[in-house]
């Protein structure tokens, strides 16, 4: 882990707000009487000012999904991930380690690094030169015109990262949730089989949503609008989140099939020893988790029309492709598909209080060739068509937000991972303004 961000904290150790104590209040109290069950009030969507306590409660303190492995697989590589307010350089070291600096120069605040992606020995900023080693050590300043210039004391400011099970993470609080160790524990042996450090980018595609961010990750967390995947539907049984009791007639049949699948590939994860239990925390712990193993449909192997695999060669060393994926959600920004041939990872990034950045990256073997082990378009085409579908969805949510004839509505049954979300959220938020 690295050393801790140094940031400007109020007398109570949280993160200070500019907000007028008034307004403060008015927010607390809108937290305080949330109905549970209910979608959130408008202003949780749109009002700036919610944007920004988010910002402090949620980004500001607890561990974000970044990047992966496979993203920084040389020393001197590095993404830049934005959200809010906030600009991060998430870096490769020469001993292989992960640094995570601001991207904020010392001098007077201009961005160092200002492409997405690319490699770099010491990072200069391109305004006044000033140069940082990648652990953010400040190396050069070229004319400082003080005799008493300290260069210690101008390093970039860093953030805590973690990498677990190839999976890269950042917290820019001053003191991370300390539970993050115990969730890591829950599911690096879920997705270890997989090995991430033997991956690379097949494709990576950014979507800007015109949407506020728990929008995104609540669509993300229900299959109720499922009918709207037809794509996705080939693979991804539609009775996802749906229990005995709550099946609607025109999916008996699916629903029976999906039982069928489901209890094959338990079986074969017995045989070699894979998790597959659900493991649901989404609410119940700080660093909120849902985890399981799960069949998909047709053949099982993947996300394709008739469910067969769509890269010829398997990851780390799995034994079979016919493995389901491995679903992973992470509160508060991540959600995860680790098949047998490919893994897909998903990065929620706000931008503002109506608009999120979400990134997907496609990881296939480090040995599979494009157009010889798998076909780009084939193996990109089913989620790129169903982000663009969610898209539309949660900017039509969006929409209907900022009406003033909006009014939270009832959560359904197959909803309950919504509302875990936002229990989990209204619970963060109310700490950090405690």
């Amino acid at each position: 882990m690295s050393a801790p961000v140094n940031v400007p904290l109020n007398s109570r150790g949280k993160l200070a707000t500019s907000l007028p104590a008034e307004q403060l209040a008015e927010i607390a109290e809108l937290f305080e009487f949330r109905r549970t069950g209910y979608s959130l009030d408008a202003p949780f969507y749109t009002d700036p000012a919610i944007f920004k306590i988010d910002m402090e409660a949620i980004f500001g303190q607890h561990w974000i999904f970044a990047a992966s492995v496979a993203e920084l697989p040389e020393p001197g590589d590095y993404v830049t991930v934005d959200y809010g307010p906030y600009s991060l350089i998430v870096l490769r070291n020469d001993d292989g380690d992960v640094n995570v600096l601001h991207n904020v120069c010392r001098h007077r605040g201009a961005r160092v690094l200002t492409e997405a992606a690319g490699s770099t020995g010491n990072l200069v900023c391109g305004y006044h030169s000033w140069t940082y080693s990648p652990s953010g050590d400040l190396i050069h300043a070229s004319a400082p015109g003080e005799a008493k210039f300290d260069k210690s004391c101008f390093g970039l400011k860093r953030a805590h990262s973690r990498v677990v099970a190839g999976l890269i993470f950042v917290c820019i609080a001053d003191e991370p949730p300390a539970d993050f160790d115990e969730t890591s524990k829950i599911f690096e042996p879920y997705l270890a089989p997989h090995d991430l450090s033997k991956t690379k980018i097949a494709y990576q595609q950014n979507i800007v949503e015109e949407g506020n961010w728990k929008l995104v990750m609540e669509n993300n967390r229900e299959c109720y609008h499922c009918d709207g995947h037809p794509e996705l539907a080939c693979s991804l049984f539609p009775t996802w989140g749906l229990t005995e009791g709550l099946i609607p007639p025109h999916l008996e049949e699916v629903w029976e099939r999906n039982k069928e699948a489901q209890s094959s590939l338990e079986e074969r994860c017995r045989r070699y020893g894979l998790p597959y239990e659900v493991v649901e925390e989404l609410d119940t712990r700080i660093a909120g988790i849902r985890i399981s193993r799960e069949s998909l449909d047709g053949e099982g192997e993947s996300f394709s029309a008739d469910g067969r695999r769509l890269s010829k060669k398997l990851l780390g060393d799995l034994p079979d492709f016919r493995l389901g994926r491995c679903s992973m959600h992470l509160q508060p920004n991540s959600w995860f598909h680790f098949l047998g041939d490919h893994v897909i990872t998903f990065g929620v990034f706000p931008i503002n209080e109506h608009q999120t950045l979400v990134r997907t990256t496609w990881l296939v073997a480090d040995d599979a060739e494009e157009g010889v082990d798998y076909d780009l378009e084939k193996l990109t085409y089913t989620w790129k068509q169903t982000n663009l579908q969610d898209k539309a969805f949660v900017e039509l949510c969006q929409k209907g937000a900022g009406s003033p004839a909006y009014e939270p509505g009832p959560y359904m049954k197959s909803e309950y991972q919504v509302e875990a979300f936002i229990n989990w959220y209204v619970q963060r938020v109310q700490e950090h303004l405690a």
